[in-house]
């Protein structure tokens, strides 16, 4: 039995809880003993039977899942990439063995997702899934995946792929636990439709458990105990009640405790997001993400599908107010029927608006698709938003697009330090402002998404200040917080302080955030903002929020 061991990881969703562990083994990887490749057309034959297989095992999934179809068709669409497939064909000829030409090709194509950055670099997973379900299809073994287990238990692996998420029973996995993966990755948005706690970049934990340690699990705070003692146990078990506590009687709209509104909104991505949101007392949706329609195919959605789909969600959320996002893509979430050209960095290159002023159609029909689904929904309360906007022009550009599409509100992302520090220039012309804190504080600290929750936290001082700097310049311009930051009960009540207007974020955030806000009025939100800003460091500024909240706040935590 392992020792008692308490690691830190970044917690995705869910409750605390215990259990014993299950541990996903690594899959086969390369034969070593195969030979050279004598024969590239053969092989290269067999490489494109065995990714076909995988493709389709995962299109077969998604019959059984439609809440993850479209995870699982873009999964099975990259297993058919040419880029890849040309890849192999690269390695086979010369002369790397038929597995091993698998697993060189994959990590080339893997670099170049990292390089790109922001979600692409989450897209990693799902490629090692596909290279490890196809070198067991060359080698003549199971694909890899969860082991049979007979009581509920939580999962341990480096890290787990959207088709092993899809097949799990929710009554048997108590958790989910990886070294590797991010918040926003495919795997994590599953679990936490699934409602299965999990905790991700959790270093070393396979090195330190033998199958049916128990560990106890506190995504809350990002906390994973191996050989939990009684004491752990029962202060989890006494927090869990005391969150649960809290949350109870959590309905209706957003409020503070004097009655100041903050509309609280969840963010969707796919079809199976609206499903699962639009039937709970949500008051719309703050982001709706519309690259699913966009990424993983060969040719841009038409005007009419596009509609079709936009009608589906607005007609979902009836009266409440829907934020759409226009298309977010470009260099670092490629489009295979847009040629975007090389870029130095393109991680920082043309994307969101800047992509499409370069691509004026993506626009013009994704505009005249909206319109025509609000024109099919006339009492939707629709707005629409522009990503990557960084000087005014863009803005004006956009907005005069939008009112002449006949759309009624007309906004902008603001995710980069330009578009917060001009923040009284740019909402001059945009009516309404949504902060993407993810981005915000990427592109303010310089580091990558996946550097760590310390660099990018949202109580970064520099960070702060800009969405400081953004509520300042709006002048009555109604601000909203579409990123992760919004789902921190203690950071959302910064954000009111700060001057924010609305709440967006995973739905499951919700009722924590809702019960913060009718725990603390105006003004104690507004002096919290005030310390915040005034502290050195990032621990500081949430310590000094912290000092002032209701004694209340700290089950939500």
């Amino acid at each position: 039995m392992a020792d008692r061991h308490v690691l830190h990881g970044v917690g995705v969703a869910g409750a605390s809880v215990v259990g014993p562990a299950v541990v996903v083994a690594p899959a086969a990887g390369v034969d070593p003993h195969e030979p050279a490749c004598t024969d590239a057309e053969a092989d290269g034959q067999r490489v494109r039977a065995a990714l076909a297989a995988v493709a389709a095992g995962m299109l077969a999934r998604a019959e059984h899942a439609p809440e993850a179809a479209p995870i699982l068709e873009a999964t099975a669409a990259l297993a058919q990439d040419r880029a890849l497939i040309k890849g192999v064909d690269v390695e086979l000829a010369a002369g790397a063995g038929i597995t091993a030409a698998v697993h060189a090709a994959v990590e080339v194509y893997a670099q170049k997702l990292r390089s790109l950055g922001g979600r692409m670099v989450e897209r990693v997973t799902d490629l090692y899934d596909i290279r490890d379900r196809a070198i067991a299809h060359l080698r003549d073994l199971p694909e890899p995946g969860i082991p049979a287990f007979g009581r509920p238990s939580i999962l341990v692996a480096r890290d787990l792929a959207p088709a092993d998420i899809v097949t799990l029973d929710p009554t048997m996995v108590l958790g989910l636990v990886t070294e590797a993966g991010g918040t926003t990755s495919h795997t994590a948005i599953l679990a936490a439709q699934l409602g299965i706690p999990m905790i991700v970049q959790v270093a070393g934990i396979n090195g330190l458990l033998d199958r049916g340690t128990p560990i106890a699990l506190d995504p809350t705070t990002g906390t994973v105990i191996l050989a939990p003692t009684l004491h752990d146990i029962a202060e989890l078990r006494d927090r869990s009640a005391r969150h649960a506590t809290a949350l109870a009687g959590s309905a209706g709209p957003g409020a503070t405790k004097d009655g100041h509104p903050v509309k609280l909104m969840a963010n969707i991505g796919t079809p199976a997001d609206v499903a699962s949101v639009a039937d709970t007392d949500v008051e719309g949706v703050g982001l709706f993400r519309t690259e699913f329609l966009f990424l993983d195919r060969a040719e841009a959605p038409s005007v009419a599908e596009q509609t079709e789909a936009y009608t589906e969600v607005l007609r979902a959320f009836g009266a409440r107010t829907v934020v759409v996002r226009t298309l977010d893509a470009g260099a670092d979430k490629p489009l295979a029927f847009v040629d975007s050209g090389s870029e130095e960095n393109p991680a920082l290159g043309r994307r969101g608006i800047r992509l499409t002023r370069v691509q004026e159609g993506l626009m013009d029909d994704q505009l005249a698709a909206l319109a025509a689904a609000h024109a099919a929904v006339p009492e939707a309360d629709l707005w629409v938003m522009a990503p990557m906007v960084g000087e005014v022009g863009e803005v004006e550009w956009f907005v005069d697009k939008a009112k002449k599409a006949g759309l009624p509100r007309a906004g902008i992302m603001v995710e980069t330090p330009a578009a917060a520090i001009c923040a009284g220039e740019l909402l001059g012309v945009a009516e309404f402002a949504s902060i993407g804190t993810n981005d915000l504080a990427q592109f303010t600290m310089a580091a990558d998404r996946l550097a760590g929750p310390s660099l990018l936290s949202p109580w970064q001082p520099a960070v702060l200040a800009l969405m400081h700097a953004t509520c300042r310049g709006a002048n009555g311009v109604p601000v909203g917080v579409c990123g992760a930051a919004g789902g921190d009960p203690l950071f959302a009540l910064v954000l009111v302080g700060l001057g924010v207007t609305s709440l967006s974020m995973v739905s499951a955030n919700i009722p924590a955030v809702r019960a913060a806000l009718l725990l603390h009025d105006l003004n104690t939100c507004q002096q919290m903002a005030e310390h915040a800003l005034a502290a050195r460091t990032a621990d500081d500024a949430r310590a000094a929020a912290l000092a002032l909240a209701d004694p209340g706040l700290h089950a939500l935590l």
